[in-house]
């Protein structure tokens, strides 16, 4: 290979003179690859042979670039001048033609790519659905691309300017030996060239990039119009199907009959996640009907409410799965006998404000019913009471209550009376449900302690919901203290378990149903009476009993002593009694109850049993019986003794 074909070297420069880092420097000037490891005098030989224009050694490479060619090919002579023109032109000419053919595939590519696009967006108005984000990713990648070209165009400008001006400073190092003012000009007019066609270029791809926009805008433009389009198409049949499906739909339901809702009603029992309403009682059945939480938040439904509703009639061939074992509720009607927007407005039992009782449930009916006419005079019950009866077993509680339950019913029509029967034989239910006119609710002792703690914790919700209504609601319970007991067998062990073996926390619900008893403020009360056992020889039951002993105003004691002589009704008169009774009984009557206090006080329970039960067989109510007692004594000096005498 030749050296110095094409390339023009300073050679009045002398190289011996010149340190090896200078060497090197002159050798990557002139274009000399592979030297950076020779000696100071093979670099000497070397560059001489450069200079002179002599073949390169092994291992020596020659870089020119095609522009330093041009420019150092003005700087020679004459003759070499023109034939270095013409070649200059020549590779003008290859170079022009390879522009035309770079400018022509673009064309062709662009004008492919047009035809692809035009053939995508017309696939794409044909699919609208479906082609929607294609076009998005068409369109983010035409702009890509154009970035792209600019960038690699941005960046080929910089390389050119680059390079020419290195070989402004080439020249300025390595002045030619024919240097003169036709080579400067020379040189001027390449550079004016060069700059002429770096424009022209510049232009060509200004002009190119705003048809190519203006291409895009049209095409964007053209496509959004045409979704439009497809938007107001597609608006306009799907107002049609909606129509045409609306009128299918409601065709059909002027034809179908109401009877396709089957109305149903009970008691609603909240759970945890959701509801039920309890159809054949307040225990658990298969017929009831499930309710959603959305729709106790939505109707305002509470524990307790008599909700009256429909279902949808189950169809032949529909058949419920495992999980769905309950057909849910479609709508509600009334709750509680009123309107749902009419239930909103009801009042909350936990902020009703309670108060002493002060109207009396009279007991006495008939001359010959001695319990109602003892229960009067020595333990008055009146609305809103909380009374316990205190009984051994076999001494006539269960009596008691029916007595109690029958007075209401005949003196009180207007009291909502409901009996709850826990862990009872079934015959005692059957008598009671026979005998009493009221509700009577009942979990009988062959069922789990889990029925006995939900019918009761039912029954005192739904007692709740009539009292915020304003009604009065009387409850008799038989007994306390098995539901107590039913309470620490379901309850979950807290690790506190008192004497006796009962679990601390097993107390506080019935404490809690006990409680509810309640004298309104403003109209309502809820009266409990409830039955506890004791003298059982259970050490379970005396805790009972004294857990609840001083949470209720009214206490009637029966006597085994008495029951055991046959002595009916067994009532202990000295150990009865009711807290604040002057507020439920007659002052007129007020100074004779107090009179036959202190005279029975004095006396053995038998005794007292004996003194006041024969004379108020003698006289036809308790009116007459006061009414004899203070004629007696405004006769006799003896006072209340001797008028009982």
């Amino acid at each position: 290979m030749e050296l110095g074909k094409g390339i023009t070297v300073a050679t009045s420069q002398n190289l011996d003179d010149m340190k090896l880092s200078e060497l090197k420097d002159l050798a990557k000037q002139m274009g000399l690859r592979g030297t950076s490891t020779m000696r100071k005098p093979d670099l000497v030989a070397t560059l001489t042979a450069a200079r002179n224009g002599g073949d390169a050694p092994a291992g020596v490479s020659v870089h020119v670039p095609k522009s330093t060619l041009r420019i150092n090919r003005v700087s020679q002579s004459d003759d070499e001048t023109q034939n270095n023109s013409s070649s200059f032109e020549l590779r003008s000419s290859i170079d022009t033609n390879r522009d035309f053919n770079d400018s022509s595939d673009s064309s062709d590519a662009n004008s492919g790519t047009r035809n692809r696009n035009f053939a995508r967006e017309n696939q794409t108005h044909r699919y609208r659905k479906e082609g929607s984000a294609n076009v998005t990713r068409e369109d983010n990648a035409r702009t890509n691309a154009s970035v792209n070209a600019e960038q690699n165009n941005g960046s080929n400008f910089a390389k050119t300017d680059e390079v020419d001006a290195n070989l402004d400073q080439i020249l300025a190092t390595l002045p030619s030996e024919k240097s003169s003012a036709p080579n400067a000009n020379r040189n001027s007019e390449s550079r004016r060239m060069r700059m002429s066609t770096r424009s022209s270029e510049e232009n060509d791809y200004t002009s190119k990039a705003e048809r190519s926009d203006r291409f895009q805008r049209r095409t964007r433009r053209t496509r959004d119009d045409y979704d439009s389009k497809a938007e107001r198409t597609e608006r306009a049949e799907r107002s049609e199907i909606r129509e045409e499906h609306e009128i299918h739909e409601q065709a059909p339901r002027r034809e179908e009959p109401k009877e396709e809702l089957v109305p149903v009603a009970g008691i609603v029992d909240v759970l945890e996640s959701y509801a039920f309403v309890r159809t054949s009682g307040y225990l658990p059945g298969p017929n009831d009907v499930y309710v959603s939480m959305s729709q106790i938040k939505k109707y305002g439904l509470r524990k307790g409410d008599a909700v009256q509703g429909s279902i949808r009639a189950p169809r032949e061939g529909d058949r419920r799965n495992q999980r769905q074992k309950f057909v849910p509720l479609q709508s509600v009607d009334s709750i509680n006998g009123m309107s749902v927007e009419e239930s909103q407005n009801r009042p909350q039992f936990a902020k009703l404000t309670p108060l002493y009782p002060h109207e009396r449930l009279k007991q006495e009916t008939t001359p010959n019913r001695m319990l109602g006419r003892i229960i009067d005079l020595v333990a008055p019950i009146g609305k809103g009471q909380r009374g316990l009866i205190v009984s051994p077993p076999k001494a006539g509680k269960t009596i008691t209550l029916q007595n109690i339950a029958n007075a209401i019913a005949v003196n009180n029509p207007e009291v909502h009376l409901m009996v709850v029967l826990v862990d009872e034989r079934p015959e005692e239910v059957t008598d009671m449900e026979r005998t009493v006119q009221g509700e009577v609710i009942s979990s009988t002792f062959d069922r789990p302690a889990s029925d006995h703690t939900t019918v009761a914790e039912l029954a005192i919700e739904r007692a709740k919901r009539l009292v915020e209504l304003g009604q009065d609601v009387v409850v008799l319970l038989d007994s306390m203290t098995r539901l107590a007991r039913a309470y620490n067998i379901a309850a979950p062990a807290s690790g506190r378990i008192l004497s006796g073996g009962v679990d601390a926390q097993a107390l506080y619900p019935p404490k809690k149903f006990f409680g509810a008893a309640r004298n309104i403020e403003n109209g309502g009360s809820l009266t409990i009476i409830s039955s506890a056992l004791v003298e059982t020889g259970s050490k379970m039951d005396e805790v009972i009993f004294e857990e609840f002993k001083g949470t209720g105003n009214m206490e009637l004691r029966l006597s085994r002593d008495l029951a055991d002589k046959r002595l009916f009704p067994a009532v202990d008169i000295n150990s009865s009694g009711t807290r604040r009774e002057e507020l439920i009984t007659p002052a007129q009557e007020l100074p004779i109850i107090y009179r036959l206090r202190r005279l029975f006080g004095g006396l053995e329970p038998e005794q007292a049993y004996q003194t006041l039960v024969p004379r108020l067989k003698k006289t036809a109510s308790n009116r007459d019986f006061l009414a004899a007692i203070v004629q007696q004594a405004n006769n006799s000096t003896n006072g209340g003794t001797g008028a009982i005498a």
